[in-house]
């Protein structure tokens, strides 16, 4: 059955932000402590460690003196830290482009830790997330929860400015139809507006980055001393600016993205390569502020969840070099300075984003 997350404001006590601490120093010493056995296995033998081996090994390292502060968190939470790097080394040797597994460091602001649902010892109700060994922590659920979902496993993180959220995740059986598509749109990346479609709409997308970058250049000027109490003041108020940001840039890509699901049956955009894009000299912020790949992931889900389709063509298709009206290519669109053109076999005159967003429109028809 597929799976759904649901993320939440968690408002913990004092008391509770102490424990929380504790699970999260607790399951990064946990990680770093068997990422470094499992390294130092594999220097002297080639071989590897499981994670039932780990796991038999944690048991007795919590029985010791030195170690027995580890009772005091979610023993869940600490086998789920097993979990994770150990899939970590399964992605670092199935999958090329993944890196070597690194050191959980103890400077870094953003703090996490999982645990799994077991004979009900987590329950979301009357307002309140009771967490094993935190207790009910207050939360903002903003969204409802249908009752047929099975709540399975949640995660409890620490944002850099010092927020705390929970992912929840939820179980729940799929009865969503596949469509028959009868309404098709053509998305056209557009560096400065996210995006234009087939139907000569533009995103029209605020730039939220470029309206905070002075502000935040200015603020983060003043971080030149380190570990000062006002330097403390002064990281959490650029936290808070960047976290901002994001806020706003998820929240329009959220609300365009629901609008275009709503309207259309099937979508078809543009396989990209947005982490080329992104290291431009000349573009990259702007690949950044949009969120781009935010958006098709917001697309992509959305529209699953109503049985409709997300179609990506190839990136090499030339979509603004050909004419949406008669089929010729004209080379001479490369240069991207070029936004209008006049078509050299049957004289249309396009829009460079308009013409491309139809003819990636049309392949969505074809490929239905």
């Amino acid at each position: 059955m597929p799976n759904k997350a649901y993320k939440f404001r968690l408002y913990p006590t004092p008391a509770q932000k102490i424990l929380l601490a504790k699970t999260f120093g607790c399951v990064r010493l946990v990680y770093n402590h068997w990422l470094d056995r499992k390294i130092s296995q594999y220097k002297e033998d080639q071989t590897t460690l499981s994670y039932t081996f780990c796991a038999k090994e944690l048991a007795v390292l919590k029985k010791t003196e030195e170690y027995a502060f580890l009772k005091e968190v979610d023993s869940i939470s600490l086998q789920q830290s097993l979990r994770h790097l150990d899939q970590a080394f399964k992605n670092f040797f199935n999958q090329p482009k993944t890196g070597f597994p690194r050191f959980k460091s103890k400077r870094k602001r953003k703090n996490s830790y999982s645990t799994v649902c077991v004979n009900q010892n987590i329950l979301l109700s009357d307002g309140y997330l009771k967490l094993p060994k935190i207790g009910p922590v207050k939360v903002k659920q903003h969204q409802e929860i249908p009752a047929s979902y099975v709540l399975k496993s949640v995660t409890v993180s620490q944002s850099p400015s010092g927020k705390y959220h929970a992912s929840i995740s939820f179980e729940y059986e799929n009865q969503v139809l596949k469509r028959r598509p009868h309404t098709f749109l053509g998305l056209d990346f557009s560096m400065n507006g996210l995006y234009k479609d087939s139907e000569g709409n533009e995103a029209e997308y605020p730039k939220y980055y470029r309206k905070w970058e002075k502000k935040l250049e200015r603020e983060q000027r003043k971080l030149s001393q380190k570990g000062s109490r006002n330097w403390e003041k002064q990281r959490i108020k650029v936290a808070r600016l960047h976290e901002k940001v994001a806020n706003q840039r998820k929240d329009f890509l959220h609300k365009r993205s629901r609008e275009i699901v709503n309207a259309y049956d099937c979508v078809c955009i543009e396989d990209l390569d947005m982490k080329t894009m992104a290291r431009s000299l000349h573009f990259g912020k702007s690949v950044h502020d949009n969120g781009w790949g935010m958006f098709t992931t917001f697309l992509k889900y959305k529209l699953e969840e109503e049985g409709k389709q997300l179609i990506r063509i190839d990136r090499w298709f030339p979509s603004s070099q050909t004419c949406s009206v008669c089929g010729y290519k004209n080379t001479g669109t490369k240069d991207l300075g070029m936004r209008e053109w006049d078509c050299p076999n049957c004289k249309s005159h396009h829009d460079r984003d308009l013409n491309a967003a139809i003819n990636i429109r049309k392949l969505s028809s074809l490929n239905k």
